[in-house]
């Protein structure tokens, strides 16, 4: 499939699935399940921070209007964006990455998306409580909230990962 096609797709995908489903779901205890984040880690390695950054916000402001969030999405998902080049540098493999492989938990390993992912997955969340709540004496709340619904965000974003990304098959 085309690229840019399959990654219109995703786009479209994570936009609706994020404010239809999981915008919907009320479970309690703070608990916010936010599943876009992966949009972005999925995009192309040699993608641009430019473009890394308009395709977060474009994102990020179609779900705040759907919301009614007025730039929580948006704001979290650009620091996200803005953080991938950095992270990935930080933790790239020995010989690179190959422009033509797509940075999932099959092609890249399972250590290397928990530490990438855990590691944008914890920051878009911390920022998007801490932007919610305003107030430096509520951290314990926006910890709190943090720490329940990042891992299960993450786990979710595995599973999306296994049900809808072919595995690569070594021949």
């Amino acid at each position: 499939m085309n690229v840019v096609v399959k990654i219109g797709l995703r786009f479209l995908f994570f936009l609706f699935a994020q404010v239809l489903v999981f915008n919907q779901i009320e479970i309690g205890f703070g608990l916010q399940l936010m599943i876009y984040p992966l949009f972005i880690l999925l995009l192309p390695v040699e993608m641009g921070v430019v473009t890394l950054m308009v395709a977060a916000f474009v994102l990020g402001i179609l779900i705040d209007a759907m919301s009614n969030t007025y730039g929580l999405h948006t704001s979290s998902l650009l620091i996200v964006a803005y953080m991938r080049p950095m992270i990935f540098k930080l933790f790239a493999p020995r010989d690179g990455y190959d422009a033509l492989v797509e940075t999932n938990i099959f092609t890249m390993g399972t250590a290397w998306f928990l530490k990438v992912f855990g590691i944008l997955i914890v920051v878009h969340h911390l920022w998007f409580f801490m932007l919610e709540m305003f107030k430096m004496n509520e951290i314990v709340f926006v910890l709190q909230k943090t720490f329940i619904s990042a891992p299960i965000s993450f786990l979710i974003c595995i599973l999306l990962q296994y049900l809808f990304i072919q595995k690569r098959v070594d021949k």
